[in-house]
């Protein structure tokens, strides 16, 4: 009964709790609201005022630009075809539409009829001069029209001038009381959103004090009672229950790993001697073994030949009582071949009883794996075997053609020319001086050619540059001289100023393969501007070639790797390769190709 009792009192509270809780959000929610209805209301408001302020300042531009035109008009000799009266025409009904907008209200603009007592007593005090200034302008500009007496003009710009000072004194009052009340209601909304947000804040307080406060302590309360029960529920479980949970838990975690056992995993048990014990029914499946094969030994069921069969009976009989994992290829009684990953565990059951238990992995599809893999890599071995043959061949017949072609110009241009040299020194004929000395130009002018061919053939095989002073100064001098030699344009840049040694093999490789990709833009690509970039980080440097000429399509050439430029292609992969650099190639058909080295330094 006093149960009962508590749990009534606790369900009224808890009710009363939420009422308050409800009532508190909507009280803040609304307030929230009121509070963006009258800050917009109050920003519309302020809207409008500027508005008004800004063509109250306009009245009074009007009324001077009005007062202005007047007096132009006065001193023009012919006014008749003047345009300046009608555009004062159309000034002046736009001063009075504004003026009649500010004083009476307006819809379309947002002006206010109604206004404060003293915005209405200044516009009061305004009217007689706003009135006379423009019944006077009329009358002004009627005169004109009607070409009455100058007289009377005069008359009616006095009164324009007379009334325009009062006009517009009373304008800048007027400007003023709008500002002055604008600013005060910008302080009343000031004012306002304060008091919200100090109510909204109290709000929060009471809230906080009658609402949350409370109903923390209330669960709390309950939460320690709930703690309190539940150790006393586990008490009695402990006792009862619980027990029987964790035996009927232990029963289906043997059934789970049971069925585990027999449906996932290739196990058996055996004896020592060889007979099954127990086979799981996955393993059963793949060695097809049934209740009339149940006579035969694990050996028998495992493999139908007889060898493999002795093999495995002497593996039983000798690691009986200590463990043993390895590979065994079987094949089973479909003819299969079966690679299994076999472990062997002896299991004591009782004491002198023994059981070895046989846990298996079918990896028969790993084994296929591995054979093609090993097949994939004799197949590329052979593959790149052949190709570094082709390699080596067209290298040496590349270095066979590159002799054959320095032999020939030394024997067909320094040869001859030592052998001219030879001849002219044999007739010269000191007797006759003028001749000699003719012959002696001579003999200087080709000494320098033979030194210019010795300088071209010894650039060519090992450019002094590059063992003197490094790889910047030699591809510098390279393209300058296969500049001079082919007439194309081809430009070396340091972009990065790069001025360090590397060792003599990278500099002679990086000088090999920037020579090879010029000579193929200057054969190849029948280009006319090559440009060649060299650049570098701390870590890496890059040598970038770029042709304007014809292009070729990457992906075609990759294929023909038995042409010319197929095996260009692929000397420059290789031979980067050796300096641990990488190269990469880029053409558009038409358009023109980069090659680039990145070298790590």
């Amino acid at each position: 009964m006093k149960k009962s009792n508590q749990e009534a009192a606790d369900k009224i509270t808890f009710k009363n709790l939420r009422r308050l809780y409800f009532f508190a959000l909507w009280t803040i929610a609304i307030t929230i609201i009121l509070s963006q209805v009258l800050i917009q209301y109050n920003l519309k408001q302020q809207l409008s005022d500027s508005k008004i302020i800004n063509f109250s300042g306009k009245q009074r531009m009007l009324s001077q630009k009005i007062v202005k035109e007047v007096l132009i008009l006065n001193y023009v000799a012919d006014t008749t075809q003047n345009p300046e009266i009608s555009h004062l025409k159309k000034v002046l009904t736009t001063w009075e539409t504004n003026q009649n907008a500010l004083e009476n209200g307006n819809d379309s603009l947002v002006f206010p009829k109604e206004k404060s007592e003293t915005l209405a007593k200044l516009y009061t005090e305004i009217k007689p001069s706003f009135n006379a200034i423009a019944a006077s302008v009329d009358l002004y500009l009627s005169n004109l029209k009607q070409k009455n007496s100058t007289t009377n003009n005069q008359k009616l710009v006095q009164i324009i001038l007379k009334n325009e000072s009062v006009f517009l004194s009373k304008m800048n009052q007027i400007v003023s009381q709008y500002d002055i009340e604008a600013h005060e209601k910008v302080t009343q909304q000031r004012k306002t959103e304060y008091l919200i947000f100090g109510f909204t804040l109290l709000v929060l307080l009471l809230e906080f004090l009658f609402i949350f406060k409370p109903t923390n302590k209330k669960i709390e309360r309950l939460i320690a009672k709930l703690l309190s029960s539940e150790k006393k529920a586990l008490k009695l479980a402990y006792d009862t229950e619980i027990i029987s949970e964790i035996k009927e838990n232990s029963v289906k975690e043997l059934k789970s790993l049971n069925y585990a056992m027999e449906n996932t995993l290739l196990y058996a048990r055996i004896a020592p001697d060889g007979s099954i014990i127990h086979i799981g029914e996955k393993f059963a499946k793949l060695l097809n073994y049934t209740k009339f094969s149940s006579n035969k030994t694990f050996s028998q069921v495992l493999t139908t030949d007889e060898k493999q069969q002795i093999n495995i009976d002497r593996l039983i009989f000798e690691k009986h009582r200590s463990s043993w994992q390895g590979e065994i290829n079987i094949a089973n009684p479909q003819g299969q071949n079966i690679w299994l990953d076999l472990s062997m565990f002896p299991v004591t059951i009782k004491k002198n009883e023994l059981e070895l238990l046989i846990v298996c992995f079918n990896i028969t599809e790993r084994k296929k794996a591995q054979r093609e893999v090993e097949r994939l890599n004799i197949e590329n071995s052979t593959e790149k075997i052949n190709q570094q043959k082709v390699i080596s061949s067209k290298i040496v017949e590349n270095q066979e053609n590159e002799q054959n072609r320095i032999a020939k110009e030394i024997h067909d241009g320094i040869g001859q020319m030592l052998t001219g040299l030879k001849f002219s020194l044999e007739s010269i004929n000191l007797d006759d001086r003028e001749k000699s000395a003719q012959k002696i130009e001579y003999l200087k002018k080709l000494s320098l050619d033979i030194i210019k061919g010795v300088r071209t053939a010894t650039f060519n095989l090992m450019p002094p540059e590059l063992s003197d002073h490094g790889i910047v100064s030699s591809l510098s001098k390279l393209t300058q001289e296969l500049s001079k030699l082919t007439g194309k344009e081809i430009l070396f840049y340091n972009k990065t100023d790069f001025e360090q040694r590397l060792d003599s093999l990278i500099e002679i490789n990086i000088y090999r393969l920037t020579q090879e990709a010029i000579n193929n833009a200057i054969k190849y690509a029948e280009s006319s501007h090559i440009i060649v970039q060299l650049s570098h980080s701390p870590t890496l440097l890059s040598i970038i070639v770029d042709d304007n000429g014809k292009g070729f399509d990457i992906t075609s050439v990759d294929k023909k790797r038995n042409s010319e430029s197929g095996m260009g292609l692929l000397f420059m992969k290789e031979r980067i390769q050796y300096i641990n650099g990488r190269v990469f190639f880029k053409s558009i058909v038409g358009e023109g190709t980069r090659i680039t080295f990145n070298i790590p330094i």
